[in-house]
């Protein structure tokens, strides 16, 4: 039983450090449980289709993707066509999802390809060139659009005549997601054709997990050289799990903004690789395991702190910007910190392993 409570401890040790940490700030914060429950439905239909199209590179055994921001761009382009073409409503978001599609699948093609180039060392490799493509799609942002790709709203067009505005209003396709199919119970407002969407995503995930090339993925996460010498095709199999996540980082990213109502063209997308990792870390995933119930649980317990920590700020020092200084230490150190432990349950594993072989070929040794 002692064992089970530490290897249960071991194994959890991240989100059991967060639920602690948000049980001493919580009451400090003064925030009604109506006003948090409120905000965590709403950072649940924003965030969680974000999150959880991490999953399937994880089963794959490439990491954590870094890259999914190269779908959040792509996401951002349709967005700003759709705004262009001053298509609004529900139809807007579909137009959007689909011309993001094809932009998504290239981005995601040649990100594999270079991930596969990198093995071993994905993560990193994956967040320098989410910088790389950055640079490309402020290119065509800036300078491209309203010069070699037309642009007829000038609202959203510098002055200058190219180049697309630091901020958009995205009030044609503004919550058109959300308030679709919407349900208000008591106090709570709960935006139930998202919801649908992320369940559609998540029995997805569970059913892809089951097909032939799901099991590929989860054979070459385990073992590579096993998997190869099954006939498994490796390297299609990497390339097409990073195109899959980052199709999917592209939907999330729609998502996302038209939950919040306004587009930063040049930041927007900076920050959702770096918060959707942390998120599913905190919910107790690793760099080489990672499940819905731990993107759902982790996205509760970061945007908790998000939510919690600029109030406690204000309420213990009178300065809320300390809760903000607190929040981004937390993301940052959550990563650093899950990374390590990753690594450390790693090396107890493979010490067991070795104590195990020496316990057998010693037992063999005495008979």
């Amino acid at each position: 039983m002692q064992n089970k409570v530490k290897k249960f401890m071991v194994s959890n040790i991240v989100p059991l450090i967060m639920i602690a940490l948000i049980i001493c700030v919580a009451p400090i914060s003064k925030l009604s449980p109506t006003y948090l429950i409120q905000e965590m439905i709403l950072r649940l239909s924003r965030n969680s289709f974000l999150v959880l199209s991490l999953i399937i590179p994880v089963v794959a055994g490439m990491g954590l993707n870094f890259g999914i921001v190269l779908g959040a761009m792509a996401g951002q382009l349709g967005l700003i066509l759709v705004t262009d073409w001053h298509i609004v409503g529900i139809q807007g978001l579909f137009l959007a999802i689909i011309l993001s599609i094809p932009v998504a699948i290239l981005l995601g093609v040649m990100g594999g390809t270079i991930l596969n180039k990198a093995k071993g060392k994905e993560m990193i490799t994956s967040m320098i060139m989410g910088f790389f493509i950055n640079g490309a799609y402020q290119m065509v942002v800036l300078y491209g659009m309203g010069s070699i790709i037309p642009m007829t709203n000038k609202k959203i067009v510098l002055s200058r005549g190219y180049g697309i505005r630091n901020a958009i209003d995205l009030k044609g396709v503004r919550r058109a997601f959300d308030s679709f199919i919407s349900l208000k119970i008591g106090n709570f407002e709960i935006p139930v054709f998202t919801v649908l969407i992320i369940i559609l995503l998540c029995v997805f995930i569970i059913w892809f997990r089951g097909t032939k090339l799901g099991q590929d993925m989860k054979a070459v996460g385990q073992d590579m050289e096993v998997a190869k010498s099954s006939g498994v095709a490796i390297e299609r199999t990497r390339i097409l799990s990073i195109v899959i996540s980052t199709v999917l980082a592209s939907i999330g990213q729609i998502i996302f903004l038209q939950n919040i109502g306004t587009m930063n063209t040049y930041n927007s997308h900076e920050q959702i690789g770096m918060f959707s990792i942390a998120a599913i870390l905190i919910g107790g995933a690793t760099a080489s395991k990672a499940s819905i119930p731990n993107a759902l649980v982790g996205i509760v317990l970061f945007h908790l702190i998000f939510v919690i920590s600029p109030r406690a700020g204000k309420e213990l020092v009178g300065s809320a910007q300390i809760g903000e200084f607190f929040r981004v230490f937390v993301s940052y150190g959550i990563i650093a910190m899950a990374l390590v432990l990753h690594q450390w349950r790693r090396e107890r594993e493979k010490d067991a392993e070795r104590r195990k072989m020496l316990e057998v070929q010693l037992g063999r040794s005495e008979l």
